[in-house]
């Protein structure tokens, strides 16, 4: 299958990627074991689709998937756009990480994660979150002191704020934002899509198939007790069953298009994007082949106006926020989710 290529940003610090990244959370145990053996034949898999985009971060297994993107990466460095993150540390189980943005960590990070990865620079460097104790201008500053030293070619944020977004841009070009964005989740079109269209930012959603939940082999009774999914309230006992019944409905209009579920909730991220005016690579990931050949074929897909209406009207139903804590994302901090 061909896999066409795009544009991430505007002026000197464009980045060209396939529509298609691959997110590497997965490789780190994030939702299940995987040896290092499975792992690099799945990365062959997804090169051998045409996918050069690859998304990894300092935070992932302690380091584990950059770890294995590095042993992957030998000998063929150049055939692939690299992306990786800083900006959380590591606390005390999931809520109790921090989010630490400062030009010292920054700069500290940068050279941990380099040499794990095994490679002189990264194409793509993110802010993970934005530190509410540091100021976004020294995190984005810091951020183009690394391009201006030749150890990232391009900037990023994920789960920043429209105005977030606006004041770190100002200080220097961000290429790309990450955040979550699915048919379920779709907080991010209010502030930070307008931001990105106006500014000629590109978009990386990460979760697009809601973090498997909008998949055919998702199973709510199947979720073993260390998955990090069970942390997350659409997942919860009290919220699972009504998110469940909705899933039924999305698999029925993945089937009357004769697609897998997770092909259809890419084909809509690409479709709802090109109404808003948003370049977007979105960054699935998995840990089997079969899974990804199901998320590629919703890659140039057009989905009927009345499925499309069908899909646009199911966030509103969703039970439970998209995250463990509301402020830990863009959407919390704008007043979009709840606040616990």
């Amino acid at each position: 299958m061909t896999l066409r290529s795009l544009t991430l940003g505007t002026g000197s610090h464009q980045l060209e990627t396939s529509a298609l990244g691959y997110g590497a959370m997965s490789l780190a145990g994030a939702y299940g074991a995987i040896t290092e053996s499975d792992s690099i034949a799945l990365l062959e898999h997804v090169a051998q689709r045409e996918v050069t985009f690859l998304d990894t971060a300092n935070i992932y297994g302690d380091g584990e998937s950059e770890r294995v993107l590095g042993k992957f990466l030998k000998h063929r460095r150049e055939e692939f756009v690299l992306a990786s993150k800083v900006g959380i540390e590591k606390g005390a189980g999931v809520g109790k990480r921090r989010a630490r943005g400062d030009a010292a960590y920054i700069k500290e990070q940068i050279d941990h994660s380099l040499h794990r990865l095994g490679t002189d620079h990264l194409d793509l460097y993110y802010l993970h979150r934005v530190d509410p104790e540091t100021p976004i201008e020294e995190s984005v500053g810091a951020l183009g002191e690394l391009v201006t030293a030749g150890k990232v070619r391009s900037i990023g944020l994920s789960e920043a704020t429209g105005e977030e977004i606006t004041r770190g841009h100002a200080v220097f070009p961000i290429t790309a934002v990450q955040s979550e964005w699915s048919i379920f989740a779709r907080d991010v079109e209010v502030h930070v899509l307008p931001t990105c269209a106006r500014l000629g930012i590109g978009f990386v959603p990460y979760s697009p198939v809601g973090r498997g939940l909008l998949t055919d082999s998702f199973d709510s009774e199947a979720l073993p007790a260390e998955d990090i999914r069970q942390n997350f309230p659409w997942f919860m006992p009290e919220n699972l069953p009504r998110n469940a019944a909705l899933l039924a409905g999305v698999r029925d209009i993945a089937a009357g298009l004769e697609l897998p579920t997770a092909g259809l909730a890419l084909a809509w991220l690409y479709q709802r994007a090109a109404a808003l005016g948003v370049q977007i690579a979105p960054i699935p990931g998995t840990r089997t082949a079969g899974h990804w050949d199901q998320l590629q074929r919703g890659v140039d897909v057009q989905i009927p106006g009345e499925a499309m209406a069908e899909l646009d009207a199911l966030a509103g139903q969703v039970s439970g926020d998209r995250s463990f804590d509301p402020r830990w994302v863009s959407g919390g901090r704008e007043g979009l989710l709840p606040r616990g």
